[in-house]
This record gives C-alpha cells, sequence and structure tokens, in this order.
C-alpha cells in the first residue's frame, strides 16, 4: 500500500477516537505513528499533534455553532497550554525515544484505569464543583477556585502535549467532568476547543525545531478532520459507557506494544 494512502487511513481511526470521545485521539496517534509508520517520538509526537489539533479545531468549530462549547474556559485552559506547550516541546529533543515510549505507555495505563475502575470509587465522596453553570445565562460562573482549577488543566495538558503529543484530551475531559458541572457533550466539544489551541502552539514549536515530517503528517491530518466530520454524524448513538470501555482496554493493549518497543521487542 502506498505510504501515503496508509497514514490516511491511520489519520481516520484517530479522528473516529476525538468524533466519539471528545480525547484519546492523541493517545492513538502516537502508537499509530510509531508502529505503522515508523516514526521515531520526536517526529510522531507532532505530527499526531497537528492531526488531533486540526481534527479537533473542525469539530470544535462545529460545537460552536451549536452553542455547546463553553469558550470562555477553553480560552483559559487553552491560552494556558498554548504557554506551557513548547516547553514540552524543548524538552522532548533531548530525551532519548525509549524512555519517552515507556513515559507514554504509563499515560495509557492511567488513562485506562480512569474509565476501567469501579463506578462506586468514582463517586465516594461527594466533591465540591469550582465551575458551576449559569442555567439562565447558560454560562459558567466564574470563582478564584474556577479559574484556578482551569488553568491548572491547562497547565498540564500543556506540557504533556508539547511533551508526549498527544493533545491533552484524556486530562482535560476529566478535568472538566470534576470540576464543572456541564453536560457530556458540552465537555467533549469544549476539550475539543482547548486541544485546537493547545495543538496549535505545539506544531508551531515543532515546526521551528524542524521536526515535523510534513510528508506524513498531511495526509495522516486530512485522515483524521475526514473521519472526526463523518463520525459526529452516528457518535450520539452510541452508549458513552460502551465507548469508554472499550478505549481503555484498547488503550492496556497499546500500552504493552509501547512498553515492548521501550524495552527492545520492534515489528519488522
Amino acid at each position: 500500500m502506498d505510504i501515503v494512502a496508509f497514514a490516511v487511513g491511520l489519520g481516520a481511526l484517530v479522528g473516529f477516537v476525538l468524533a466519539f470521545t471528545g480525547a484519546g485521539g492523541g493517545i492513538f496517534a502516537i502508537p499509530l505513528l510509531v508502529f505503522g509508520l515508523h516514526l521515531p517520538v520526536q517526529q510522531a509526537a507532532p505530527a499526531g499533534l497537528l492531526a488531533v489539533g486540526l481534527a479537533a479545531a473542525a469539530g470544535a468549530y462545529l460545537g460552536l455553532r451549536e452553542g455547546m462549547v463553553r469558550y470562555r474556559a477553553a480560552a483559559l485552559i487553552g491560552g494556558v497550554g498554548m504557554i506551557t506547550a513548547p516547553l514540552g516541546v524543548f524538552a522532548v529533543q533531548y530525551l532519548p525515544n525509549r524512555p519517552l515510549l515507556a513515559g507514554f505507555a504509563l499515560v495509557l495505563v492511567y488513562t485506562a484505569w480512569r474509565f476501567l475502575r469501579p463506578a462506586s470509587l468514582k463517586v465516594s465522596a461527594p466533591v465540591e464543583v469550582p465551575c458551576l453553570m449559569d442555567k439562565v445565562a447558560l454560562r459558567l460562573i466564574w470563582t478564584q477556585a474556577c479559574a484556578r482549577a482551569l488553568a491548572g488543566t491547562g497547565l498540564i495538558s500543556g506540557v504533556l502535549s508539547g511533551l508526549l503529543g498527544v493533545g491533552g484530551g484524556f486530562v482535560i475531559v476529566p478535568a472538566l467532568t470534576r470540576y464543572t458541572d456541564l453536560d457530556v457533550r458540552s465537555i467533549q466539544l469544549t476539550s475539543l476547543a482547548v486541544i485546537a489551541l493547545v495543538s496549535l502552539s505545539g506544531v508551531s514549536a515543532a515546526a521551528w525545531h524542524g521536526t515535523v515530517p510534513w510528508r506524513l503528517a498531511l495526509p495522516f491530518a486530512f485522515g483524521a478532520i475526514s473521519a472526526l466530520l463523518s463520525g459526529r454524524l452516528v457518535a450520539n448513538k452510541i452508549q458513552p459507557a460502551c465507548l469508554q470501555k472499550a478505549f481503555a482496554w484498547v488503550s492496556l493493549l497499546v500500552a504493552a506494544l509501547m512498553l515492548a518497543r521501550a524495552f527492545g521487542w520492534h515489528v519488522r
């Protein structure tokens, strides 16, 4: 198969994940680029970030038209993430490939655990939500606690985006779930808006360092955008719990493959 067409197909898998979950696209982008196109993490990260960012931007635009994106929250999280993402891009230039693969695998394991842990553990103790929705004005009520929580989310997602090329959705969605009372669809679409902003910063920094493999990154991104727009047509018809469990088990499988590669095992 032509490598460009293959890159489009791999990118489509990322787009479908984004369409169904609002997160996790970058988590699958890096393994697909590492195993499918045999790129080192230093090149796979910005290529994946480009695809995830452009696909997220398309989804966020449609969400804005529907009035489902909390754009002030997205601007705060994304603004902080745009500042910190170049720090991760800078750091990745000086880190060996194998430790990065191992670190990425641990992120996958943690993400899968969050989705698979029993519901009783998730709600064992009521937590005061710092960011409440004004049901009349249909916007978040801003407080210092709310701003701190969202800014901290942006800081973490920005560093991880630059370092691992993951977009940060796997951080943003759980954080918005914990810190706000937004509904699931609004959380997913707001997450896409943040991912688009943070990815812009990370890709720009990587392009400045000359580590973006454009020949493969652009078709990979095209596949992701096309699949996200198509996936949105059926995303609401599938139970979120089923998607989360499937996402978690696939994440564990990919984590095992990434750890094997980190310890020297290669697929030819």
